[in-house]
């Protein structure tokens, strides 16, 4: 299966579902020894896949876990560069459709998850520490602060 990205030149276009977990007050965040920022749960919306399909694929992948869907919570166009890791020197612009999964009432997960060959690791993250961390998407803590109703639609533009 190949994911909805694409490279052209130094641009690189991504169309990405991912999760929001809350549990116990702490949003879980995935990290790994290349990079060196955690981020969301989440991953490349497969060619004629649904977002709905692949968070919840990619939410099994990474925690080994089934989580169910709550509902459709953002929609983010997210712009970027990053000058130290994997996609050093391409200006990013990706979509991502954020969900809000059902709390399970536990933290406990089954993940044996690698991404690109390394390890990824799960890391439970309180709320309220959250902007103590280099984690991304940087809206989240501010989302997470606050009642939402519907889908809110968020750009965030942190090229350099």
């Amino acid at each position: 299966m190949y994911d909805c990205d694409f490279i052209r030149e130094q641009q690189k276009f991504r169309y990405r579902a991912a999760a929001i977990i809350v549990e116990e007050g702490c949003v879980l965040f995935a990290g790994n020894q290349r990079e060196d920022y955690l981020y969301s749960i989440g991953g490349g919306v497969h060619l004629g896949e649904k977002a709905e399909a692949a968070v919840l694929r990619e939410v099994f992948e990474e925690t080994g876990v089934r989580y169910e869907i709550d509902r459709l919570a953002v929609i983010h166009e997210n712009f970027f560069n990053d000058n130290t890791g994997s996609l050093k020197g391409l200006d990013c612009h990706e979509i991502s459709f954020y969900y809000l999964m059902k709390p399970r009432g536990t933290q406990k997960l089954n993940s044996e998850s690698y991404t690109l060959g390394v390890r990824e690791e799960m890391h439970w993250i309180p709320i309220e520490t959250l902007d103590e961390y280099k984690a991304f998407p940087s809206f989240l803590k501010d989302y997470l602060s606050e009642v939402h109703e519907g889908i809110e639609h968020i750009i965030t533009d942190e090229r350099r």
